[in-house]
């Protein structure tokens, strides 16, 4: 009887000590997975998210800065419309005169913020050319995020295998700029924050966004 109750004083004890280690593992994986979500939540990536949303529903007019000669976007009206905002995905409706068929779409995950060009025709339907964009390889800062050609991209346009996008946005202005390395192709469009201007009407593809 001795021996039996000395066994399991033993056995007790080698329990208690294996459980313990496996408990302060599980509490360290906690805690350090509390410190990767905490880190995520303090980037330049989060803040520039939060400007983003803080225009959330507003509209304003733009003016191209920098265009390859003869661009289209030249003498039109440029027009931002700030449509929808949540924590992982943002809507951005460009309208350039009376062409409705863009809307920037900016997701957010992991601390990496994505950009797409959904592009529409009249009609609604997808654009031959639509989708492309790229996603953030840094945190980036809350001023401005930079977006390097996808693959997606390359597939979509090959030529723009080597485009970079990138979007500032202070308490001022927010502006649209396109790079393609290696040329002199350079494209940016400035809007002005200080002055709302009338919502646009919806873009094409979009005109029952929000009515479910």
């Amino acid at each position: 009887m001795k021996k039996y109750i000395f066994l399991m004083v033993v056995a007790a004890i080698l329990i208690s000590c294996t459980s313990k280690p496996k408990e302060e593992e599980k509490i360290i994986a906690e805690e350090q997975e509390t410190e990767v979500v905490e880190a995520i939540e303090n980037t330049g990536a989060k803040d520039f998210w939060e400007n983003l949303k803080a225009i959330c529903g507003k509209a304003f007019e733009g003016k191209l800065v920098s265009a390859p000669a003869n661009d289209d976007f030249a003498d039109k009206k440029l027009v931002m419309h700030v449509l929808s905002c949540d924590d992982e995905t943002i809507l951005i409706p460009f309208n350039v005169g009376d062409n409705l068929s863009r809307t920037w779409i900016f997701s957010y995950k992991n601390g990496r913020i994505q950009l797409k060009h959904d592009h529409r025709m009249q009609d609604g339907k997808n654009d031959a050319v639509t989708m492309y964009g790229g996603t953030t390889t840094n945190s980036g800062m809350a001023s401005m995020q930079m977006f390097p050609a996808d693959q997606e991209t390359l597939e979509v346009i090959p030529a723009a295998f080597s485009n970079a996008w990138w979007v500032t946005i202070d308490s001022t202005a927010f502006t649209y700029n396109l790079q393609r390395i290696g040329t002199n192709r350079l494209f940016t469009v400035s809007f002005d924050l200080t002055n709302e201007v009338e919502k646009p009407a919806p873009s094409w593809g979009w005109e029952d966004f929000g009515k479910e």
